[in-house]
């Protein structure tokens, strides 16, 4: 039996927990340039595409603590497989969908349950635990650059069979091509309790102690609290950004080049955040970045909408657009140690996810209400500074039982 686990190396888990999380985001991503040929082809407001995304980030906030306990307790394998096929799943029914209702059943609720097991979460436990503690956040660093970049290639892709067919048949075939993560399941199959990472102190605890244990810390309610602008800011822009530039008048093009910018930014901030991460106090970087996003938003929304202008504040805000991941996963392995990652890390997640649920739900809500984005470009830079604020005091030390078993 052990034998046949050595095929499983770090690098094998780093390699398809990439292209699961490749698949996985860089799909989710696409689907913002949906939004007008959808909304336009079936008669609809951008308020019922945008609820839809909006229901697809609740959903997968409330799966993803169940998704992650299910992982840690009976192996990350079969989530990542079930969830797989539930992916493609969801997008056939996104194809054929000719209600609003049918799109959030497609895109909301399945989509939205199948990306808890495809995820940052289950998919940077798995390699945060199949590595030391020394290397931890730059692994959790190159997977979440890699699973960044596809944003870089799958929201191009998109673009481009939506210039060659009509949209049902563009989702056909991101239906296909999520589909392989179900056989990429197999190199993410393991026993949790076993790990490079995993020591024989987090191994006696049981998920209700750990759960306990991190529910009474509080530094972790501030990285809930801190979270959750994350996904407001990720949800808005992903959702909204190519209908805004399209409305101050540039080509189609250039929502679709934001996007891809912002992905090319991601995968350079990940890496660097994981790397930085490594060497310097998570909780100072984490505010540095919340601080960053701010201002960032306020110079774009300060400035008239030109394509240079869209260039840098794509690329700007990609480098600091998921370099919150490995650092936020990394806290909670850094203070509660990675045994329970998936489950603590998808606690917080949900947090994300009801910030994402608001950011592309309001985003779509004021639009119809007002025509315009602009209250919520103001609410995006007022969260920003607020998360600055609340990662400064987190206590990033170990908890006092990983302290002691170093100790002994």
């Amino acid at each position: 039996m052990a034998g046949g686990m050595n095929w499983r190396t770090p690098a094998v888990i780093l390699a398809a927990g990439t292209v699961v999380l490749i698949l996985a985001f860089g799909t989710r991503t696409s689907f913002g340039i949906f939004m007008v040929p959808i909304s336009e082809d079936l008669g609809w407001g951008r308020q019922a595409f945008g609820f839809s995304m909006a229901v697809q980030n609740l959903i997968w906030g409330v799966s993803q603590p169940f998704a992650g306990a299910i992982a840690d307790r009976w192996g990350p394998g079969r989530v990542v497989a079930a969830c797989g096929a539930m992916y493609a799943l969801g997008v056939l029914i996104m194809a054929g969908a000719a209600t609003p209702f049918g799109m959030t059943v497609g895109a909301g609720i399945v989509v939205g349950m199948a990306l808890s097991g495809t995820g940052f979460p289950v998919i940077l436990a798995v390699i945060g635990r199949s590595v030391p503690e020394e290397k931890r956040s730059l692994y959790l660093g190159l997977g979440a650059a890699g699973g960044s970049s596809g944003q870089v290639l799958m929201v191009p892709l998109a673009h481009g069979l939506l210039g060659a067919m009509d949209w049902t048949a563009a989702l056909l075939l991101l239906a296909a091509m999520a589909a392989v993560m179900v056989p990429l399941a197999a190199a993410l199959a393991g026993n949790p309790d076993k790990g490079a990472g995993v020591s024989p102190a987090v191994q006696k605890q049981s998920i209700g102690e750990a759960i306990h244990e991190a529910g009474g810390h509080r530094g972790y309610w501030l990285l809930n609290a801190g979270f959750f602008v994350c996904g407001f800011h990720v949800a808005f822009v992903a959702t909204h950004l190519p209908a805004f530039i399209t409305d101050a008048g540039l080509a189609a093009g250039y929502g679709t080049a934001a996007l891809t910018l912002v992905g090319l930014g991601n995968i350079i901030g990940s890496w660097l955040s994981g790397v930085l991460g490594g060497r310097y106090s998570k909780r100072y970087l984490l505010s540095f970045l919340y601080f960053a996003r701010a201002a960032v938003f306020f110079v774009f929304i300060m400035t008239p909408v030109t394509p240079a202008s869209v260039v840098i504040f794509s690329f700007s805000l990609g480098l600091l657009w998921l370099s919150t991941v490995p650092l936020t996963s990394g806290l909670v392995a850094q203070i509660f140690g990675p045994r329970y990652m998936a489950t603590l890390f998808g606690i917080v997640f949900f947090s994300h996810q009801v910030g994402s649920f608001l950011g592309a739900w309001l985003g779509g809500y004021f639009y119809d209400l007002t025509g315009t984005y602009e209250v919520v470009w103001w609410l995006s830079v007022a969260l920003g500074v607020f998360s600055g604020l609340v990662h400064w005091p987190i206590d990033e030390r170990p908890v006092a039982r990983l302290s002691a078993a170093s100790a002994e």
